[in-house]
């Protein structure tokens, strides 16, 4: 990706995002919001060795509405990773504060939609 795409791309998204998930694609719907699709790095959880972990795939996605951009609305669509830890056998994920308890937006979002609305 050139540094004006990048720099763009860091703008757009919540701050820390691309520190742990990788931009695959952005597709504009019929209805005109635009989809950014995002997959989890493969990088061990905190408190955890990736020599002690597995890769078993992805959950299923799930679609966080953002700040809409040039009047199109925004979707985040995240594929989050899960691990298996190999001496227990146990499937883990990475805990994320990137959705606004009880909605389904980024917590960024929700904060100011609160603020405006109360």
């Amino acid at each position: 990706m050139s540094s004006a795409h990048e720099t763009l791309v860091h703008l757009i998204l919540p701050k820390g995002l691309l520190d742990y998930f990788e931009l695959t694609d952005v597709r504009s719907s019929e209805n005109g919001a635009l989809n950014i699709y995002l997959e989890e790095k493969n990088l061990a959880p905190s408190g955890y060795d990736k020599s002690q972990l597995e890769s078993k795939g992805f959950l299923p996605e799930t679609a966080i509405q953002d700040f809409p951009i040039r009047c199109h609305k925004v979707a985040l669509c995240i594929k989050r990773r899960r691990w298996e830890v190999k001496a227990s056998g146990e499937l883990i994920t990475r805990d994320w504060d990137l959705v606004r308890k009880g909605a389904r937006m980024t917590t960024e979002f929700g904060t100011f939609l609160k603020g405006i609305f109360g």
